[in-house]
């Protein structure tokens, strides 16, 4: 009762300073993040207030009538400007009828229909109820076309099962009465994205949805109809013969107004260029609501598929995904070998092929037309050695044979022997590279590891659990550059960030205006001897991307003895913002895990705080008070790629931008202040923590850790007193000698 008594006092003078605070801010000092909040949510109405006075935003285009009075809510109505003070809040039904003021019954229906949560599997986000809502408004205003961009990774395939779900449970169809549910055409251009739209969509009964398949057409001579939702590709609609054996589309045995609504996927990558031969699929379904989606914002080389669908209704994008915490931000390591260029010499051996004497091949040529197997070796070599074998990663090949040769050398220099530890998925491996894609993005599985590509695992492969992307073929379209980074970009339990290791300069395209931003001066990159070429333009992408044709003969090269083993490798680890502009270490951790508490002032604070046992210790559980706990700071050290780090190198680059040194290189610096400043004995044990320090990091000189170090060095502790001196003695050598290392 004493304290309470003591207490409360404290907590009435409190209550008064915040009542005074209070009355000194206006009632539109929160206005501003009100209005920006509204703006990203999509909401009308926004409302700021000090506790007193209210204001009142609209973020609509026209002036709203509400009722002047909440005691007579059908008494005179004032005109309400577009923002300004009011003397209460709305009621909800208020604030419905402001909104929507005009009658509108299918978004009535709309709105009555809940989302379909999977058991709760699925918790819809601010911006995916928001691009519903602009859909389904579209729909219901009468408009033919609609677009959405969204960036990879933020569920566009889950938004429209939600469109779908709402328009079949509201029995929305193009008669306009809701007599009937609508029938609705899932159009992809490859199978995997229409078996993963099949399988999101299971929310419909299993006799509701039907996947519309060429062997399924051949079979029965006819296209599906018995269903509510079909799931097909391009190829397959424009596959098909008559009667009489020639060839005639399979979409044509629909009718053209079968379908209520036509939803297509990554639709700037065919279905409405102009010069797509699958653009007659769209243009024969006219009748239908058509919705595009993609997760390209509007360039020179897809403006086809805007003019086709007009401005999207919804926009969200990779820099909103992250700063929002729905998508990971990422890192980029860069590598560059003296082999990334090639000239013929004499000692070399050409295996296969004619030799164009003195030409430079580069990067345009390798494993195109020219092979140079040391050179794939080395490039595996370095990708193993820095990731963590552990973690699924996908690697970029120029063509399909190289992911074969890159597929080989990953599996013959792996940790892990099972002999599908990593697997090529390309087009030649038809199935069984489906399966092996399935079994990948399984979460709960570990095999296969690593999967090898050229072109077809850089769109629509849902696997959140990608911690890497290598890039080992040049990526000169920067659609296709969004598409690959959104591979790791995915949120998944215990992953803050994810690494492209970039063998081929595509870090570049962050540069261009179109990434996020404008283009800034490039940081100075790592550079092998030699001249580089510069970057070719982006060129348009392909509908489909094909895999890369082989040349009939290419040239094959084995590098003379001894050159292998001289190919040198140079890495540079660069940090990228949101916005495609480089960013500091702290900005990269301050955006995963926050700010680091401020504790010292300067690096020679830190050291005092450091080179001290008592007060390193104090220091650590201050960090963890605030968040920053052993574990975080695990994580820190991986993320800079710092293990071999002492934590107090890593403290003092984050805050002040110091080189970093390993423990190895502190332990060697520290041993001729321990010679000049400690008797033989003396140094026999520092050199065995110091061995413990370098092995298992900073914590080994923690004061608590003595005594076990001890008896691990002389086995019982009489012995150590007998070589080193009284306990006192012994203690104050441990803590003193630790300057010499700080």
């Amino acid at each position: 009762m004493k304290r309470r008594a003591a207490v409360e006092p404290s907590i009435g003078h409190l209550k008064n300073e915040h009542r005074l605070e209070r009355n000194r801010l206006s009632e539109t000092e929160g206005a501003g993040q009100a209005k920006a909040y509204a703006a990203k949510m999509a909401i009308r109405f926004a409302y700021a207030t000090n506790g007193h006075a209210i204001y009142r935003m609209d973020m609509g285009v026209t002036p709203v009538e509400a009722p002047a009075s909440i005691e007579e809510p059908s008494g005179p109505v004032a005109i309400v400007s577009a923002e300004g003070p009011v003397d209460r809040f709305p009621t909800p039904d208020e604030l419905w009828d402001a909104t929507f003021a005009e009658p509108d019954n299918w978004r009535d229906r709309f709105a009555q229909v809940p989302y379909e949560d999977k058991s709760g599997k699925w918790e819809v986000r601010y911006y995916q109820d928001t691009a519903v809502q602009r859909v389904l408004d579209a729909v219901a205003s009468g408009r033919p076309r609609i677009l959405l961009t969204l960036a990879t990774g933020t569920g566009k395939t889950a938004i429209a099962f939600q469109i779908a779900w709402k328009l079949f449970q509201a029995r929305w169809n193009l008669g306009g009465k809701p007599t009937r549910r609508p029938r609705i055409l899932f159009l992809a251009d490859r199978n995997i994205l229409a078996d993963q739209a099949y399988n999101e969509f299971s929310g419909f009964a299993e006799d509701a949805r039907t996947r519309i398949a060429p062997d399924a057409i051949k079979r029965s001579g006819k296209v599906p109809t018995n269903a509510s939702v079909f799931f097909t590709i391009f190829q397959t609609f424009m596959s098909g013969r008559d009667a009489e054996g020639n060839p005639a589309p399979s979409f044509g045995q629909y009718p053209p107004d079968f379908f209520d609504l036509v939803i297509v996927d990554e639709c700037h990558r065919g279905g409405a260029r102009d010069e797509s031969n699958w653009r007659g699929i769209l243009e024969y379904f006219a009748p239908a609501v058509q919705l595009g989606m993609t997760a390209t914002p509007k360039r020179c080389d897809n403006v086809d598929t805007y003019a086709y669908f007009g401005e999207p209704v919804y926009r969200y994008s990779l820099k909103e995904g992250i700063n929002d915490g729905f998508l990971t931000p990422f890192k980029v390591v860069q590598i560059a070998t003296t082999m990334d260029e090639y000239v013929y010499e004499p000692d070399d051996t050409v295996v296969e092929g004619e030799v164009e004497e003195g030409r430079r091949y580069t990067e345009a040529d390798f494993n195109r037309i020219i092979e140079i197997k040391e050179r794939e070796q080395k490039r595996v070599e370095i990708l193993m050695e820095r990731i963590d074998q552990r973690q699924k990663t996908l690697v970029f090949c120029a063509t399909q044979i190289h992911a074969l040769v890159v597929r080989d050398l990953i599996n013959q220099m792996a940790v892990n022997k099972d002999p599908l530890y990593c697997c090529r998925v390309t087009a030649d491996e038809k199935e069984i590279g489906d399966q092996h894609l399935r079994e990948f993005q399984d979460n709960e599985k570990t095999i296969p590891t690593i999967l090898t590509t050229s072109q077809k695992l850089s769109t629509g492969v849902d696997a959140r659990n990608i911690r890497n992307i290598a890039l080992m073929r040049r990526v000169t379209n920067m659609i296709e550059f969004k598409q690959i980074i959104g591979r790791g970009t995915r949120l998944y339990e215990g992953k803050d960030y994810f690494t492209i290791y970039d063998y081929v300069r595509a870090h570049e395209l962050f540069q261009d205006p179109e990434w996020d931003g404008e283009p800034i001066a490039p940081e100075p990159q790592p550079e092998p001897p030699g001249p580089r070429p510069e970057p070719e333009p982006p060129g348009p992408e392909p509908p489909e991307p094909p895999e890369p044709p082989e040349p009939r003969q290419k040239l094959v090269i084995k590098l003379a003895d001894g050159k292998a083993r001289e190919i040198q490798h140079m890495t540079a680890t660069s940090f990228w913002g949101v916005d495609g502009r480089p960013i500091s270490a702290a900005q990269f951790l301050e955006l995963l895990f926050g700010a680091l508490p401020e504790f010292f002032k300067d690096e020679d604070e830190l050291r005092a705080i450091w080179r001290t046992p008592a007060t390193r210790r104090k220091l650590l559980e201050s960090l963890e008070g605030r968040g920053f706990d052993q574990a975080k700071f695990t994580e820190i050290q991986r993320a800079l790629e710092a293990e071999d780090s002492d934590l107090y190198d890593v403290l003092a680059y984050i805050a002040f931008a110091l080189p970093r040194l390993t423990r190895q290189e502190r332990a060697d610096r520290a041993g001729p202040s321990i010679l000049a400043n400690f008797g033989e004995k003396q140094r026999a044990f520092l050199d065995f923590v110091l061995l413990h320090y370098v092995a298992e990091g900073f914590e080994e000189l923690d004061q608590d850790k003595l005594a076990p170090l001890l008896q691990l060095r002389y086995n019982v502790v009489s012995d150590a007193i007998l070589e080193l001196g009284p306990p006192q003695e012994i203690g104050k050598m441990f803590a003193s000698f630790q300057q010499y290392l700080y």
